[in-house]
């Protein structure tokens, strides 16, 4: 894989055009992974349009992959296409945020009619792939609005055995995107696990993979792998956490304290009641204000699965993964596996509290690869973390079914115009020391002495 610096921020869209141009360029086959008429789907990571502590058209670019990033990837792969093809912008952004917002904020509609016209011939959309858009007061979903979704609509993907949650304690506890656990946890049962997917993404000839750099609260980093919670029809299908506390066997608070008791223990009637009545959820907002005064903010207190901790939330990222590397857009086996690519957006990332309040990280560089565990792995050291520290990434090795890993950690090359960055992942030197999130702090760095500054 490569990692090509060289640009300090998006002003320079020429600039970033380049680096982009540069860094596949040193990618060994990139050239083959497009062909005339092929249908490429660009996934962006568009989690949320702004920073959720700053709402505003001036807090985004250090939380969603940058508009500048996508066209440059776009253009790449328009010229290759040969004026025949399509280009399908898309995601499933979290389910309350607005994506009319983002698409003013990041001027989509413009960067759509650019390619058009200069790549007639192909096609070129943006999907917003959510079902439905949720309203939401401070943390609490009062309302629903359904949405178009996928055109192509969706598909049941039944992982069953070959799931990473096969003999995970934490059965029927499992927690997803919305107050309905028993919808969660019947589709997450014994050898039961499915997933629904959005068939746009999962047709497509070449998946192209747009993540940022940024930490993430549950499972340490949010690069190439977790990005794909942006396919799915329903993220209530995904498990986030598992309720209660370690001595029980989950993974939601880090402690058994007698506060993480009875927040469990409220939090959990509130949930049953609240189940599938959004309206009456805004006589919860007041309430909720003052379980925070008790139980203390979520951007300081660790609950909700937001540590290191977490045994729950890298087994649904590796599925997902799964679905898309084994299963195609009818939920059956691959005839023919899906071409893949990586391009992380890495020119301003994301620290600290990621993925959706983090901080600024100015980066300067842009990482691709053709496999999400390389790219991963590459990343992870860069943001000068030890990759073999994170759950996610370490037991992307140790799959014991439909493993898309088909190499070691040893086999992993880097590419770059930075000479600390040249050779084996073991030996990439000077990260960017990234401050993980809260939850992780003192869990995932990198020890002294093993990382040049």
């Amino acid at each position: 894989m490569t990692a090509w610096a060289g640009v300090s921020a998006y002003g320079d869209p020429a600039g970033v055009r380049a680096l982009v141009d540069q860094a596949l360029a040193a990618l060994p086959d990139s050239a083959r992974l497009i062909e005339p008429a092929n249908r490429v789907v660009l996934k962006p990571n568009w989690v949320k349009e702004h920073d959720e502590r700053h709402p505003g058209p001036g807090q985004w670019e250090h939380v969603v992959t940058h508009p500048v990033v996508i066209e440059a990837v776009a253009r790449w792969v328009a010229t290759r296409l040969h004026g025949r093809g399509s280009i399908t912008i898309c995601d499933a952004p979290q389910t309350d945020s607005s994506f009319a917002t983002l698409r003013k904020y990041c001027g989509l509609d413009d960067l759509v009619a650019r390619c058009r016209a200069d790549y007639p011939g192909v096609e070129f959309e943006v999907l917003d792939l959510r079902p439905e858009e949720w309203t939401a007061v401070d943390g609490v979903t009062v309302a629903r609005t359904p949405l178009p979704g996928d055109p192509r609509g969706h598909t049941r993907v039944c992982l069953n055995e070959a799931s990473e949650f096969v003999g995970y304690s934490g059965e029927g506890r499992l927690y997803g995107a919305s107050y309905d656990l028993a919808e969660t946890n019947t589709l997450h049962h014994g050898t039961r696990h499915e997933y629904l997917l959005c068939r746009t993404p999962m047709d497509a000839d070449v998946f192209i993979n747009l993540p940022k750099l940024k930490t993430h609260k549950k499972v340490g980093l949010t690069c190439a792998l977790k990005n794909l919670v942006g396919i799915n029809a329903n993220k209530n299908w995904l498990p986030h956490h598992t309720e209660g506390t370690p001595e029980t066997g989950g993974d939601q608070f880090p402690a058994a304290t007698t506060k993480a008791r009875l927040e469990g223990a409220w939090m959990g009637t509130a949930k049953r009641w609240l189940k599938h009545r959004p309206r009456i959820s805004r006589l919860f907002v007041p309430v909720k204000k003052v379980g925070r005064l008790v139980f203390g903010d979520t951007r300081r207190v660790v609950r909700s699965g937001n540590w290191h901790g977490n045994d729950t939330c890298w087994r649904m990222v590796l599925d997902l993964n799964k679905c898309l590397f084994f299963f195609d857009g009818r939920g059956e086996r691959r005839v023919r596996p899906i071409r893949y690519l990586a391009v992380v957006d890495g020119i301003i990332g994301g620290e600290g509290n990621g993925p959706m309040s983090p901080d600024p990280k100015p980066c300067g560089v842009i990482l691709a690869g053709t496999h999400p565990v390389a790219v991963d792995c590459v990343a992870a050291t860069l943001m000068g973390f030890d990759w073999e520290r994170l759950r996610l990434l370490r037991n992307s090795f140790a799959m014991r079914a439909l493993n898309f890993v088909p190499f070691s950690a040893s086999a992993i090359e880097v590419v770059s115009n930075h000479p600390a960055w040249q050779g084996p992942l073991s030996g990439i030197t000077a990260p960017f020391h990234f401050r993980p999130h809260f939850g992780w702090v003192g869990a995932i760095e990198k020890q002294p002495g093993a990382l040049a500054a």
